[in-house]
């Protein structure tokens, strides 16, 4: 092996994140090579809902979820499940997650997520100007469907959270829904539009134009499995099956896989899977103008230039079970009681690894065994999100320079 060069950086994963950091890192005059299991685009940056959620900063660990989620768990379909084998497993993480809920952990919660909420917003459209792919952004914003009186007013705590962080919406009634969204089944009577929600048109062919742009600028994307790093005095040993690679620096942006390389340098992580599914029906199926929550269901309806993506949900099932594509049906079936005029025939089923932690914030910070690794993972389902920001800290860290945000309620090791 040789020594590393002081500039070379290893990036551990070619999803949204880890190209995003890739290519800031590159922007910052670094050499960089990005290793990855599979390839670009292979995980969960393929087949999300194409979301940039910026006004989604009330995090999943909440006392409201911790209401709603009896009766979820109680539908092996429904939005919130785990399945009964793995329950034993997932307890300690649950217990976290539980223990996150407290009002005054959701307060500093919610405080951390719209910091890097707005440095992700900020640093999006300068990103994609760099990276050549302004035009697949979209600016359609978001449309949140209510069953009924009810289920509205029991959402107005949040709306009001998010209008003390100077988030944008109107509430609207089923008029004015329709005049936005036409096609609603008219058992949604109520409803919330967030114009600063914005989308990709496609999340696939952005990860994949974002590997490009990297290669196009000196950057190496190879495909290897990283399966553990070990720290020396002059960089970090990067050990994958094919052999061993020194690098001054590495990030770890490995997903929902990411804990397994950590525990290699003697930290765990509570890094939890979040098993998203969805359906991507053609181009047609529905004249779907932005896209639209059913929240009380768990799962989305979005527009996106290979077609209409109906999806979201979440199973807690780990990294090893097989997919139970039941679940894409069952959102599938709602989503065409919801929209009646949509063409539900001629999907595609497709099921992904969303990595969680248990307050629903990421890690970003250096690895405690050595400040030559930097994490960035945990961003639940606000990887594209948050992308541009993460790339940004990332950036920053490696580089020693001061964080754009405050990343102390990142810390990596806050879970000790």
């Amino acid at each position: 092996m040789e020594a590393p060069e002081p500039r070379d950086v290893i990036v551990v994963g070619a999803g949204v994140i880890g190209l995003s950091a890739a290519r800031a890192l590159r922007a910052r005059g670094l050499s960089v090579t990005v290793l990855d299991r599979e390839g670009p685009a292979a995980g969960a940056s393929a087949g999300n809902a194409g979301a940039f959620a910026f006004t989604d900063i009330l995090p999943l660990a909440s006392p409201g979820i911790l209401r709603k989620a009896p009766r979820w768990l109680l539908d092996p379909l429904g939005p919130l499940s785990v399945p009964p084998a793995y329950a034993p497993r997932i307890l300690p993480w649950m217990l976290r997650f539980w223990r996150a809920c407290a009002p005054e952990r959701v307060r500093r919660a919610t405080e951390a997520q719209t910091a890097l909420m707005n440095c992700s917003r900020d640093a999006l459209e300068p990103f994609l100007a760099a990276t050549g792919t302004s035009a697949m952004l979209r600016k359609d914003g978001n449309l949140q469907a209510y069953e009924g009186r009810a289920e509205f007013e029991a959402a107005l705590p949040g709306w009001q959270v998010r209008a003390e962080h100077g988030i944008a919406f109107e509430h609207l009634d089923a008029a004015a829904m329709a005049a936005i969204q036409p096609g609603l089944s008219p058992r949604f009577t109520h409803g919330t539009f967030t114009p600063g929600w914005f989308s990709i048109a496609d999340p696939k062919a952005y990860v994949l134009a974002l590997a490009e742009r990297l290669r196009d600028e000196g950057g190496a994307i190879a495909r290897a499995e990283v399966t553990a790093l070990r720290p020396s005095g002059d960089g970090v040993a990067v050990v994958t099956q094919a052999g061993t690679r020194m690098a001054a620096q590495v990030v770890v942006a490995a997903g929902a896989f990411s804990h397994r390389i950590a525990r290699t340098l003697g930290e765990r992580i509570p890094l939890e899977t979040e098993r998203g599914y969805n359906t991507t029906l053609p181009e047609g199926a529905f004249d779907l103008r932005t896209q639209v929550t059913f929240g009380g269901h768990g799962f989305v309806v979005t527009r996106l230039s290979c077609g209409i993506r109906v999806g979201g949900a979440v199973e807690l099932g780990g990294l090893d079970r097989p997919p139970d594509f039941r679940r894409s049906d069952a959102m599938l079936r709602k989503a065409k009681t919801f929209l009646p005029g949509l063409n539900a025939g001629g999907g595609r089923p497709w099921m992904g690894f969303r990595p969680s932690l248990p307050d629903s914030l990421p890690a970003i910070g250096h690895a405690a065994a050595t400040d030559r690794v930097v994490y960035a993972f945990g961003h639940g389902h606000l990887g594209l999100t948050q992308s541009a920001g993460t790339a940004r800290l990332v950036a920053d860290l490696v580089t020693g320079a001061p964080p754009a945000i405050d990343l102390t309620p990142f810390s990596p090791q806050r879970f000790r």
